[in-house]
């Protein structure tokens, strides 16, 4: 990837508002398995509405401990037997043994799944502090390796822009990223990050230690900014001060609020584009509408419907 040296803003302010970004850019999505039957409608419609914008797979998530494991299952059996969608399977080293695990991921093998995204987990325990599995996989790294034991997988993993909350160092976070994909890895999603030079350095440090594989932004459509507040002080992600501001007034103004999350974040895709970034995982809540429209302002959109020959001769 070549880096142009001009700055984040002085690359977006040459580019049109709302300009396409080119014609190779990737994009995936990214569901979490429902709890009830409405639930379930939603997801499937949003999964219905994304499938022909022809994303480079979609994954679906795996509860604290393992909570979600049989419908994350079954949900993702279900997007590969039911559409022409790319599945992908989260699994976690919480609260089960190697064996455990692996039995898993070759029910994953046997249903045609082929890619995993091998994440350590959250521990399910109150406290929040994380104490690997007795006879388990310890962390993501053992975990790569040990799914690279079982199948061939294609197996992307996380990275953290702004450190993990619990890393030593961000050093350290780097060290256990470069860990990851020593084992196997053979692409990283971030922590979803609002602050372009935030990714873009990251990413010039993980070149620097040496990880070659791609680097692909997570980009968190804000549907509700309390909420995404929320989520960042969790996972330790910062929120710039434009973007409480830009959000300040529209708590009880959702459809506004839409229209404003759609521009942040295809103005984010932009930014990220022109510094060299070509491909985007969106979190998408198993809603289908703001994924959509950045999608469409992008220019990620369904393929043009080919004429018939007798239109054509028309």
């Amino acid at each position: 990837m070549t880096l142009d040296p001009r700055t984040t803003s002085d690359l977006v302010s040459a580019l049109p508002l709302c300009s396409r970004l080119p014609d190779d850019v990737k994009v995936s999505f990214e569901f979490f398995p429902p709890k009830t039957d409405k639930m379930a409608e939603s997801l499937w419609a949003a999964v219905k509405r994304l499938e022909p914008l022809g994303p480079q797979f979609v994954s679906v998530t795996y509860g604290a401990g393992g909570s979600t494991r049989e419908r994350t299952h079954d949900t993702v059996a279900r997007i590969a037997r039911e559409t022409t969608l790319k599945a992908a399977a989260h699994l976690t080293c919480v609260d089960a043994t190697r064996e455990q695990v692996d039995d898993v991921a070759r029910r994953y093998w046997d249903a045609g799944i082929r890619h995993i995204v091998a994440l350590r987990g959250d521990s399910p325990e109150s406290d929040g502090v994380y104490r690997p599995t007795p006879g388990g996989y310890a962390f993501a790294a053992d975990l790569v390796e040990g799914l690279k034991k079982v199948a061939d997988f294609e197996i992307s993993v996380a990275a953290y822009p702004e450190p993990h909350p619990e890393a030593a160092s961000p050093e350290a976070d780097l060290d256990a990223l470069k860990r990851k994909v020593d084992a196997g890895a053979t692409r990283a999603i971030t922590q979803f990050f609002f602050d372009v030079d935030v990714f873009n350095r990251f990413r010039d440090r993980a070149a620097a230690a040496g990880i070659t594989v791609p680097i692909v932004p997570g980009i968190l459509p804000v549907s509700n900014f309390a909420t995404v507040t929320k989520f960042a002080g969790m996972c330790g992600a910062s929120i710039p001060q434009w973007m409480a501001e830009t959000f300040a007034g529209l708590d009880d103004d959702p459809d506004t609020r839409k229209l404003v999350a759609a521009m942040v974040a295809a103005q984010q895709c932009r930014a990220l584009a022109a510094a060299g970034a070509d491909q985007f995982h969106f979190y998408t809540l198993n809603r289908a509408d703001l994924t959509y429209a950045i999608c469409h302002v992008l220019g990620v959109r369904p393929p043009e419907p080919v004429p018939s020959p007798a239109m054509a001769e028309a």
